[in-house]
C-alpha cells in the first residue's frame, strides 16, 4: 500500500491508473479510523479497481472554538489497519501546507439552502470548508466514485448536490451508519466521552429511531414528532441539545406536514462535555 503525501505524486498515481484502465474510488476521511471508516473502504472495494483513502484533518471546516487541535491524528495506525485488511491501494495524507500553500484559501465552494439548517446553523462556515476540501480532493485524486458515510447525512446530500451542479463526474455512494451494540453511531469523537457520558450517548439513536417508528406508524405531524424528539433528549442529564429536527432531504429545511413519498431526515446533535455527537435516520415515507 502506497502512502502519498504530495499533490504531484497523487496525480501521478491517478494518471497511471487511468493509463491502465483502472477505476479509482476515493474514501475521504480525517483519519482516526474506526470500523465505520473500514466499512466505507470495504464498500469502495466493491465499486472499483483502485481504492484511495484520504487522511486529512481539514482545518477549514472547524470553527475557532472547535476541536481542531485536539482532533486525534493516528496516521500510522490508520495505515496499519487499512493494510492489514487489504482495503486500500493508496493513502493520500497531505499536510495542511500541501493542500493550502498560501494559508487559508481565498477561493471557496458554497452550496445554498442545503447548508441553512442543522449543522449549517450550529457550525457557521463548516460546510463551506467541507465543500471546498472535497472539491479539491476530487480535483487532485480524480476518482470515478467517492464513498461517504450516511451518519453525516447533511454532508452527504451537500456533496452529492455540488458534484451534480459542478458536473464533476464522480458517482457519490452513501454507506449506512455502523453502530455499537447499543446503537451509538461510531465516531472518532466518541473517545472524548467519559464513562458516564458513554452510558447516556445512545439516546441519540433512540430518538431518531423512535421518530422513524412514528412516521412508519402513520404520524404525519412533523411538529409533533420534533417536540417528542426534543423531550426525549432531556432524559440524558449529561447531554446538551444542539438540535433535534425533522427536515426534508431536498433542501434540509424543517417540515411541518409529512406526505407520502417524501424522504425525511430525522436528525439530532447533542453535546456531551466537549464531544458533539450527531445521528440521523433517513426515512422513506410510505
Amino acid at each position: 500500500m502506497l502512502v502519498i503525501k504530495t499533490i504531484s505524486k497523487m496525480r501521478e498515481f491517478s494518471r497511471e491508473c487511468r493509463r491502465d484502465g483502472s477505476t479509482i474510488v476515493l474514501v475521504p476521511t480525517m483519519g482516526a479510523l474506526h470500523r465505520g471508516h473500514l466499512a466505507l473502504a470495504k464498500e469502495a472495494n466493491e465499486r472499483g479497481d483502485q481504492v484511495v483513502v484520504s487522511v486529512f484533518v481539514n482545518k477549514t471546516q472547524f470553527g475557532p472554538e472547535e476541536d481542531f487541535s485536539a482532533y486525534p491524528r493516528t496516521l500510522e495506525q490508520d495505515c496499519e489497519n487499512l493494510e492489514k485488511e487489504s482495503l486500500a491501494t493508496a493513502v493520500f495524507a497531505p499536510s495542511h501546507e500541501e493542500m493550502y500553500p498560501d494559508g487559508d484559501p481565498k477561493t471557496w465552494i458554497t452550496v445554498d439552502r442545503l447548508t441553512d439548517h442543522l449543522c449549517g446553523t450550529s457550525r457557521p462556515g463548516h460546510f463551506r470548508g467541507v465543500a471546498t476540501i472535497v472539491t479539491k480532493l476530487f480535483n487532485v485524486c480524480q476518482p470515478d466514485v467517492a464513498v461517504f458515510g450516511l451518519k453525516d447525512a447533511q454532508q452527504f446530500y451537500i456533496i452529492r448536490k455540488l458534484t451534480a451542479d459542478l458536473n464533476l463526474g464522480v458517482d457519490i455512494v452513501g454507506v449506512q451508519t455502523v453502530r455499537e451494540d447499543d446503537g451509538l453511531a461510531l465516531s472518532s469523537r466518541n473517545q472524548y466521552l467519559t464513562s458516564e457520558e458513554r452510558v447516556q450517548a445512545p439516546i441519540l439513536y433512540q430518538v431518531v429511531a423512535d421518530a422513524k417508528k412514528q412516521i412508519k406508524s402513520g404520524n404525519r405531524n412533523g411538529s409533533e414528532i420534533r417536540e417528542l424528539m426534543q423531550s426525549q433528549i432531556q432524559r440524558a442529564s449529561l447531554g446538551r441539545l444542539d438540535y433535534a429536527e425533522m427536515v426534508n432531504s431536498v433542501d434540509f429545511y424543517p417540515i411541518e406536514s409529512i406526505e407520502s413519498g417524501m424522504t425525511i431526515v430525522a436528525a439530532v446533535a447533542v453535546y456531551f462535555g466537549s464531544a458533539r455527537l450527531i445521528d440521523n435516520q433517513i426515512i422513506q415515507v410510505p
